[in-house]
């Protein structure tokens, strides 16, 4: 693209459709095209539909809360240019790029499926991370209703959940959570990236605004949900200097405990950030760049775990500090929420179950 035609396309994260790292040819885009490109209405939203043959995944990292989780979509439109799940979308043979947030993947099937694992008789019962590659309260699911279709269903067999979002739309299931919480079935981590609504703009274009966030945060706290707060990704020299107040804040709404992550860009996401810092943060660029290098030996990202999250070095050390300074001012917990309750995990009876005695 042109130098004069550096500029961000409108509710967009990305910039570009750039190359998943399992292609074997690469396309452009001509001038004239590019430069149409930049307008929002010529970058619409596609929403596929999958048939999937299972829903809940197992992981084994030890820096993660959670061993299953269920993803309902595929991309999201939230378009979080730093969203570590980007590199995903090059396993369908799309980009990382503006195909991540613009052509989503809907698992239409996802109850029936959920139900069916849950009343396999290997299943063994654990607490399930919901919407953690990519947002389960993403905008198509106004209209597609599958998460709350996750989260009832959850809620007839007793499995405990915990979701993380940024989305307004959560309020949506407010009473339904607050059935899940009276069991102890139901933890919520809101994340929040930053407090100023025009780095959010171009950071996250289509996301709640921080302070809606913390709206979220004390909505949920005051029907006794159990509410955590993510301050992440931490960008240096980008929202690093926000730390505190999201955290003091979050703990004004109600929030039981916050964590931190320093942000991360696997494969795709490296260029995919880089072009977002020139384009929007020119004078800084090269400065966060160099510094994320520092925090990871030389390179702009390390999938060492124990390291990848918060990094390593005097920078990463000095965010530590200072978060572990700030919720103890806060009276916030830097632990994990409470433990869910497993114990009360139950297959409901189903029409045909059992032969009618008459």
């Amino acid at each position: 693209m042109p130098s004069d035609l550096k500029t961000f396309i409108k509710g967009r994260g990305s910039n570009s459709n750039i190359t998943g790292r399992f292609e074997k040819t690469e396309s452009y885009l001509d001038d004239e095209f590019a430069y149409e490109a930049t307008y929002e209405n010529l970058i619409q939203t596609e929403v596929r539909y999958e048939t999937a043959k299972s829903l809940i995944t197992s992981n084994n990292s030890p820096d993660v809360p959670f061993k299953l989780s269920i993803n309902p979509y595929r991309g999201c439109e939230h378009g979080c240019i730093y969203c570590f799940a980007r590199p995903s979308h090059a396993y369908i043979d799309l980009s990382p790029g503006l195909d991540f947030e613009t052509k989503l993947t809907a698992k239409i099937n996802a109850p029936d499926v959920f139900e069916r694992e849950l009343r396999n008789v290997r299943y063994q019962c654990q607490p399930i991370a919901l919407g953690i590659n990519t947002d389960a309260y993403q905008p198509i699911e106004k209209s597609l209703k599958i998460t709350q279709s996750l989260l009832q269903i959850a809620y007839e067999y007793r499995q405990p959940v915990s979701l993380i979002t940024k989305s307004a739309l959560i309020l949506r299931d407010l009473p339904l959570l607050e059935k899940m919480v009276s069991e102890n079935l139901v933890h919520v981590a809101i994340s929040i990236t930053t407090l100023d609504n025009d780095l959010k703009r171009k950071l996250e274009p289509r996301t709640a605004s921080g302070h809606t966030r913390l709206n979220l945060v004390k909505a949920l706290s005051e029907r006794r949900i159990p509410t955590t707060v993510l301050a992440a990704p931490v960008i240096p020299f980008v929202n690093d200097h926000e730390l505190e107040s999201i955290v003091h804040q979050s703990a004004e709404a109600g929030a039981q405990s916050a964590h931190y992550i320093m942000l991360r860009l696997p494969h795709e996401v490296a260029p995919l950030f880089t072009d977002w810092l020139h384009t929007h943060l020119p004078d800084r660029a090269e400065h966060v760049l160099n510094r994320i290098k520092d925090m990871h030996a030389g390179q702009l990202y390390d999938s060492q775990f124990g390291k990848r999250m918060t990094g390593d070095g005097l920078y990463a050390d000095l965010i530590r500090q200072r978060f572990n300074i700030t919720i103890k001012k806060a009276g916030l917990s830097g632990k994990r929420l409470t433990e869910l309750d497993c114990s009360r995990f139950r297959i409901p009876p189903k029409s045909g179950d059992q032969l009618s005695l008459i």
